[in-house]
């Protein structure tokens, strides 16, 4: 296994869920068409043969070998009473001391916190196991409500679902927003659901024909570059301000303007990566009005300045 910065290393022990694992080999092991450079490195890591589910992996090394990847990934844990496999903790926490990047899937949280990587920082994992987590570890900031927290070297997820969101927003981080749609649009699921949305909406996306956000989230898509405002939407929805934010609330996680906002900034991250337009024209484009406003929001949502994030991503264009 290389230790370069695509490298991700999936441990593997008895007891671990399929579907978890699965998905991150899935995300990480298939490159999409899009890439234009080099795609992640995927070794399966475990002290020997695993009983996960019905299935019986086979991996590819030691989990001494964690300590040589850039991203370590500990999926699910079936049983979270008992303690973690000892194991499993000592060798996540020799992976974090050698600078690698950390992320559970769902209660591999209970890992990561047995290791003591989540002292003092936020986490998450499935909604039905955020009180264990919290009562277990009082030293982890438990966040019940979110998808997916980054606190930069170590990421935990919600569960199912919201693993495929942490997933896409590491490859986000690595590709940018281009090829994390791309992997999205292979994988036949949303392009991006941020870290902070709610676990629980009562209606992922309006499902029929007549709902009321049926046709106005397509309408506000096409109007970016507008200077929308919640009333504007309202209005067009044909129901009051505090009627379209319950509405929202229920279907999308968050509030009419953050949501239009969470648009905008994907608007711009895509421009960024796929044009040489200025940042006054992409602020533009996006509707954010102005290069400054762009700015603010993109260094507070993304932790990067727009030039910053260009440099990085600059040549990561389908066919580039």
């Amino acid at each position: 296994m290389t230790s370069g910065p695509y490298s991700v290393a999936v441990a593997a022990t008895d007891g671990m869920l399929h579907f978890e694992l699965g998905l991150a080999y899935e995300v990480f092991g298939s490159a999409p068409d899009a890439v234009p450079g080099p795609w992640y490195d995927v070794t399966v890591c475990g002290a020997r043969p695993a009983r996960i589910g019905r299935f019986l992996v086979e991996p590819d090394g030691g989990l001494d070998r964690l300590a040589h990847a850039h991203t370590v990934i500990v999926p699910a844990l079936a049983d979270i009473d008992g303690d973690p496999p000892a194991d499993l903790v000592e060798a996540v926490r020799a992976a974090h001391d050698a600078g690698a990047r950390v992320v559970s899937l769902c209660t591999g949280v209970f890992v990561l916190a047995e290791a003591g990587l989540l002292d003092g920082l936020g986490a998450t994992t499935h909604w039905a196991h955020t009180e264990a987590l919290a009562a277990r570890y009082p030293r982890v900031r438990v966040d019940p409500d979110v998808l997916y927290v980054d606190n930069g070297q170590v990421l935990t997820s919600a569960g199912k679902a919201a693993a495929m969101d942490l997933c896409l927003h590491l490859v986000r981080r690595d590709h940018g927003s281009v090829i994390a749609n791309a992997v999205a649009r292979r994988l036949v699921v949303p392009p991006h659901r941020a870290g902070g949305q709610a676990q629980f909406v009562s209606t992922p996306v309006p499902e029929r024909d007549g709902h009321p956000l049926a046709e106005l989230l397509p309408w506000v898509m096409r109007r970016l570059d507008q200077p929308l405002t919640v009333e504007d939407l309202a209005r067009r929805a044909n129901m009051s301000s505090r009627h379209l934010a319950r509405h929202f609330r229920s279907v999308t996680g968050t509030t009419p303007l953050q949501w239009l906002l969470t648009q905008r900034i994907r608007r711009a991250q895509e421009l960024l990566e796929v044009t040489d337009d200025s940042v006054d024209a992409i602020a533009s484009a996006a509707g954010m009005g102005t290069a400054t406003t762009l700015r603010r929001h993109f260094h507070r949502m993304l932790g990067v300045p727009p030039d910053a994030y260009r440099r990085t991503f600059r040549g990561v264009r389908p066919g580039g």
